[in-house]
């Protein structure tokens, strides 16, 4: 039976994601900001956010906007993945709205009828204000905006803001990546000089060693002999670490070329490099191994404080 030819599109392991299939890494802190221009009143939504754990969701609005909720956290949910973010959303007059030529005639008769029967029963009371009468609702006219044309702007605007927050986010993301691609290539360079010198620095440690056995092959201790063989089969053997040090780098550099959501993953890896720096400090065989494990600890843990920032 023949053997299915493999799809064109199917990509093999370890091959770079197609430009279509490449997701922005996005920074966690953002901002952007809409305004939406109805008849008497203007409408201004902004969002801001910072890091976080998680995706962690307030809102700052007034009542006309609080049906909102759901959809609002719905469609933010939808395009943000973590960060502390903020939505706020203010309603505030229009500067140019044009004033009505005169009050409202029978609601001025009826709030003054109003307001005399009460200051006859209550004397101390004080009157109103012309402030209190000019913001009367529907004093100076019907100029209250339907709930169905608020929240539609809003909407709106909501989907205008976070293009513009995700790009903003995105472009920080970038500086993000460049920061994080130039650390991966100095760890490499840290590597690449110091691995063909191992043999050298292994052949130095042994005669070195040979020394020392020699000293101890004349003491009546046989033990001391036996935990020095052991501490230099130790220290000899760092290729392990310097092969899971590049294969981690080379994964960071391919979820950094996949984008998307990877902050959590890129934290995890710092771990690992970590991991593998303190050993091959531990297992340092020679000063110039523990200056390249030092080198490498500084160099992740700048690339953390960065990663703290990613989505």
């Amino acid at each position: 039976m023949a053997t299915p030819k493999k799809s064109s599109k199917d990509s093999a392991p370890g091959s770079k994601p197609s430009q279509a299939h490449i997701a922005p890494l996005r920074s966690m802190t953002g901002y952007a900001v809409e305004t939406a221009d109805l008849a008497h009143a203007q409408i201004i939504l902004e969002l801001r956010a910072v890091n976080s754990r998680f995706l962690d969701l307030s809102f700052r609005m007034g009542d006309d906007f609080r049906a909102l909720d759901p959809l609002l956290r719905e469609r933010i949910t939808r395009a943000v993945q973590r960060g502390k973010l903020e939505c706020r959303i203010n309603m505030v007059p229009r500067e140019d709205a044009a004033l009505p030529s005169e009050l409202n005639p029978a609601l001025l008769d009826q709030l003054h009828g109003l307001a005399k029967a009460a200051q006859s029963r209550f004397t101390d009371a004080r009157g109103l204000s012309v402030g209190e009468i000019l913001r009367w609702p529907g004093m100076l006219g019907d100029n209250t905006i339907a709930p169905e044309t608020l929240h539609a702007a809003v909407l709106e605007k909501l989907d205008a803001a976070l293009v513009q927050f995700n790009d903003s986010r995105a472009r920080e993301g970038d500086k993000l990546k460049t920061v994080l691609l130039d650390r991966v290539t100095a760890m490499r360079g840290h590597v690449a000089t110091l691995r063909p010198r191992t043999p050298e620095i292994v052949a130095a440690f042994r005669e070195k060693l040979s020394k020392r056995v020699e000293e101890l092959i004349n003491s009546p201790d046989p033990d001391r002999l036996h935990q020095e063989v052991v501490l230099f089969a130790q220290k000899i053997d760092v290729d392990e670490e310097f092969d899971r040090l590049l294969t981690h780098l080379d994964e960071i550099e391919r979820i950094l070329a996949q984008g998307g959501a990877a902050g959590k993953r890129l934290d995890f890896l710092m771990q690992e490099l970590n991991r593998e720096a303190n050993t091959l400090g531990s297992k340092s065989a020679s000063l110039d191994f523990t200056q390249t494990a030092v080198e490498l600890k500084v160099l992740i843990e700048q690339m953390r404080e960065q990663i703290q920032n990613l989505e």
